[in-house]
């Protein structure tokens, strides 16, 4: 059976920081003959509902910042991203959160340290997906 990655929110499961869902019919639908795998690795690690993160540019590194309290929570998610590749190496297909710090693709606002927008670029997770899932098709919702 075909194997689609998707991110959770989008399947109804209300993992999102404010508690909430972004649940997307046309994606369930478009993958409803594959093995669904549901993907966040903002609420296993930092709980729902949560204090939101950003992508901030230190330095010219894309750093994940929580927005009020300012913790760098990079590694901790790179962590736990890498740990989900490794359970889950094979996958046919992967549909992503547009505009999150974790999913984005292309969408995310990327910071400075003042919080202005710089410009949109890539997600934690959606920069390493694209990275560690070669030649399999990664999109987002607004691309379904």
């Amino acid at each position: 059976m075909l194997k689609a990655i998707i991110s959770a929110c989008l399947l109804g499961e209300c993992c999102r920081y404010d508690g909430k869902t972004k649940a997307v019919d046309a994606v369930v639908e478009k993958y409803k003959d594959f093995k669904i795998i549901p993907f966040c690795p903002e609420a296993p690690l930092f709980g729902t509902p949560r204090e939101r993160i950003n992508v901030v540019e230190i330095d010219g590194e894309n750093r994940i910042i929580t927005d009020k309290s300012n913790i760098d929570v990079t590694k901790l998610l790179r962590d736990e991203i890498n740990s989900f590749i490794k359970e889950n190496p094979q996958a046919d297909a992967i549909v992503l959160k547009s505009k999150s710090p974790s999913c984005g693709l292309g969408t995310t606002p990327i910071l400075n340290e003042k919080k202005e927008v710089l410009k949109f670029g890539n997600g934690i997770a959606a920069e390493i997906f694209l990275r560690e899932y070669k030649g399999i098709n990664i999109a987002d919702e607004l691309l379904i």
